[in-house]
């Protein structure tokens, strides 16, 4: 069994984006790596260099900076990092320069990649997600977090980057997946209030026109973390890759999680899944297999 990891990155250092504890994080899973490294204001490059010359191959690329509409540009740049692994591969595991998998997990991961390799009805496998928010210390628990994705796809020709890069689709039809029985730690939303107001300022370009740039998110020096809906304390242990990072974090975030900034309908629907775990209405880019069936 072959495995390739790949991801996309452009600006690293700019936007403090951990792409470095990203591809750390899987590269144990993997026999090599492709990175697609887009032409950059900074360092960028020099940081994926130095990862492992041995496993990473660099597809230098241009991002498209004239496309503002549905995030098409990431889903592009994905494509480019995904067309340039091997066809020996067997499968593809994707990971994007803010998520981090926890090393308590490759054994499970590497567990579910050998059981499905050989099962032709399985296109990919799907991932649980936890989303930092603020700080290190709180994850989000509303409804406007994804709760699954996938992230390992099987090298097969049709299968493409869906929209904004979020997921994939083969031949534009929804994959079928199993669970990876692991969980993707999403770290985009952890940084200095300076710095998040940067990324947001650029990163919203791929999405929208200036004018809305502009009234949405605005001029002011600092993001305001605030205005969030819902969150949690995070209980567990951060992974390894990223312990350095957690332990100079340098801006305070507090937080009452006691209080809920959801109106009426979205207070409903939270206390629904709370207490039973179903999410009305929860978009899924995959079909699931189901373990009990």
């Amino acid at each position: 069994m072959k495995v390739t990891g790949f991801t996309f990155i452009r600006n690293a250092e700019l936007y403090d984006y951990p792409v470095i504890e990203a591809i750390k994080s899987i590269l144990p899973l993997c026999d090599n790596f492709v990175v697609a490294v887009g032409s950059s204001n900074d360092n960028t490059r020099k940081l994926i260099e130095s990862i492992d010359p041995q496993k990473i191959k660099i597809v230098d690329t241009v991002w498209d900076d004239a496309k503002r509409s549905g995030g098409k540009v990431l889903a592009e740049e994905t494509n480019k990092a995904l067309d340039a692994i091997d066809e020996d591969s067997d499968w593809c595991f994707y990971i994007q320069g803010d998520e981090v998998l926890h090393e308590k997990y490759h054994d499970s991961v590497r567990e579910s990649m050998s059981a499905n390799v050989n099962d032709p009805a399985v296109d990919g496998l799907l991932f649980d997600y936890l989303h930092f928010y603020g700080s290190y210390d709180f994850v989000g628990n509303s409804r406007k977090w994804y709760r699954s994705e996938v992230r390992i796809i099987r090298n097969k020709k049709g299968m493409r980057s869906f929209r904004d890069a979020q997921g994939f689709r083969m031949d534009g039809q929804l994959l079928t997946v199993r669970r990876a029985n692991a969980c993707i730690y999403h770290y985009g939303w952890v940084k200095h209030p300076s710095m998040q107001q940067a990324k947001q300022q650029s990163f919203n370009k791929y999405w929208h026109d200036d004018n809305w740039v502009q009234s949405h998110i605005g001029n002011e020096s600092e993001f305001d973390y605030s205005q969030i809906d819902s969150l949690k304390h995070f209980e567990g242990t951060h992974p390894v890759v990223m312990q350095a990072r957690v332990e100079t974090q340098n801006w305070k975030f507090d937080f009452d999680p006691t209080k809920k900034n959801l109106n009426i309908k979205n207070r409903m629907l939270h206390l629904i899944e709370a207490f039973t775990g179903w999410r009305l209405g929860e978009y899924k880019n995959y079909r699931e297999i189901r373990s009990d069936k």
